[in-house]
């Protein structure tokens, strides 16, 4: 996706908390917009279905056609498709980055991965969809720059619980995926149903 450059308090306000897009809350709680203070109307169930696909790409900062590519690939695989799509978005590099604390959100994670300073398995990888596997050891490029940038960004996420499927050594600022992801893990609240059944007549 072209990197989204505007407002992201904008988009909080419309569609709800994207922790991958930004920490920040906004003041307002009205819908943005001259009729937000008035926004009140009952949503058809198209809209409510666009805003959890909206959700989906501004969380994890993904464009139309990769969104779309990924519902592809659910709809062949075995389970469920939404639990599915959530998978690949959860196992992509960008976000295990991101969920171990290693970037204050996805946005930065990209950032990070494309700049050199990730390795998977100690081969560097600069492609932020890159789609980790279990047992793959997530390390920090060996440069004093690469491991200030971290262990900052560990300082400031503390707080932040790592999810079951992924655990951290913060002394070695290595991570390491132990498996696939649980549907409990996942920090964004999404209804990934709706999103399958958006994309359904598109398909």
């Amino acid at each position: 996706m072209s990197k989204y450059r505007g407002p992201k308090l904008r988009i909080v306000r419309r569609i709800g908390k994207l922790p991958g897009l930004t920490q920040k809350i906004p003041k307002k709680t009205n819908p943005p917009g001259q009729h937000g203070l008035a926004y009140n109307k009952k949503q058809s169930q198209y809209e409510i279905r666009l805003k959890e696909k909206q959700k989906l790409r501004f969380h994890y900062g993904i464009g139309e056609r990769q969104l779309l590519s990924y519902i592809k690939k659910s709809k062949k695989m075995k389970g469920s498709s939404g639990k599915t799509l959530l998978t690949l978005l959860e196992m992509r590099l960008d976000n295990i980055i991101y969920r171990l604390g290693f970037s204050k959100t996805i946005v930065s994670a990209k950032q990070l991965i494309s700049h050199g300073h990730v390795m998977i398995n100690k081969k560097m990888i600069n492609i932020p969809s890159y789609l980790c596997k279990p047992q793959n050891i997530i390390t920090i490029k060996n440069s004093a720059k690469s491991k200030n940038i971290i262990t900052k960004n560990l300082e400031t996420s503390e707080n932040n619980i790592i999810p079951e499927h992924l655990s951290i050594n913060k002394e070695k600022l290595e991570g390491k995926i132990n498996n696939l992801v649980n549907r409990n893990s996942i920090s964004l609240l999404i209804n990934e149903l709706l999103v399958v059944e958006y994309y359904s007549r598109k398909l």
